[in-house]
Order: C-alpha cells, then structure tokens, then sequence
C-alpha cells in the first residue's frame, strides 16, 4: 500500500496494493484496522454513497455544517479530478484546495477529513464515485461552496462547460460560506 499525504494537513491520498495474474486482479479495497493506522483516527463509517455522473458534470464543493462528515473516496468506473478545500478556521491551511486524479485505473482512493469541503469533475464520459462517510447525510446542514470561486481560483481542468445541479449552481462565495472552527 502507497500512502502519500497532501500539502494540506488532512486528507491522505491510499493506492492499494494490487495482485494481478492470468485471471485479472485483487486488491484489498479497505481493512479498518490500517485505515486507522494511517489517519491515527478511529473511524466509523456509516453510509456507503455511489453516484454516476457523464463528462463534465461537477459535484461540489460540498460539506455539513452539523454532523459532519469525514469521507473515503474512490472511482468503481472512469476517472474524476477529485478536490477539497480546508474549512477549518483554525488551520494553517484554511482556504487552501489539493487534487488528485482519481480512477478505475489508478485505483487511488482519498481520505477527506472533517472540515473539508468536497468535490469532483467527471473527466470520462461516464463515472463512478464510491465514498464511505463517517456522518449521516443531512440536508438542514447541508453547504455548498462554488466551484468557480474566484478567491478560492480552483485550476479545474478544461473540459467544456460545467453540468451542475441547481443546488450546486445557487452555491455560496468561500468568504460567506459557513466554516468549522
């Protein structure tokens, strides 16, 4: 297992160890007892989400002000520029975003902390994203933060325009979103 950590205190970026042969491949997709070694956390997840986007569409930049949710994410099919952005007042990197280039192939997951906010770009034209959280999802507290954030100034990559939901549209500018302290 390749464990790589961010510029930003956090969120960790895992690529399982993967056994190939004849027959295809096997990896060990989550093992609680490592995970929690790696992010020195004790964690308990407790809703599994999968969403299926095409080309383009952008989900995020989301988060819950209240029962917040720290997330395990992972592409079953295509690939996603993944991004979270640190919301915690308190941090030294507070404002600041990291990336990775998540998908089917790379096997590469990314563990997302509390008080980060979370999005992604569908870059295949079809996608599936897997993420374990660690919070009930609750829409009274449910945020969103623009993808297009001109303090935030995301380097997304050039793919057409943006698909986004009406929630996603009517998102809020970082300098009035809701933080965690």
């Amino acid at each position: 297992m390749n464990i790589s950590f961010t510029k930003i205190d956090g969120p960790v970026i895992i690529e399982p160890d993967l056994y190939k042969d004849q027959r295809g491949y096997f990896m060990e997709a989550f093992n609680l007892r490592r995970f929690q070694d790696i992010v020195n956390l004790e964690v308990d997840f407790v809703q599994d989400n999968q969403s299926c986007s095409r080309k383009g569409v952008i989900r995020g930049l989301h988060y819950q002000i209240e029962n917040p949710q720290g997330k395990l994410v992972r592409v079953l099919n295509g690939s996603v520029f993944d991004v979270f952005v640190d919301i915690r007042e308190s941090s030294q990197t507070f404002g600041q975003w990291g990336s990775v280039m998540l998908s089917s192939d790379n096997k590469k997951q990314v563990w997302i902390p509390v008080g980060f906010a979370h999005g992604f770009m569908a870059l295949s034209e079809s996608v599936e994203v897997l993420y374990k959280t660690t919070g009930y999802y609750d829409p009274k507290y449910e945020r969103c933060i623009r993808w297009d954030d001109t303090y935030l100034s995301i380097n997304w990559p050039e793919n057409g325009d943006a698909i986004l939901s009406d929630k996603d549209i009517v998102g809020v500018q970082f300098k009035e979103a809701d933080f965690f302290e």
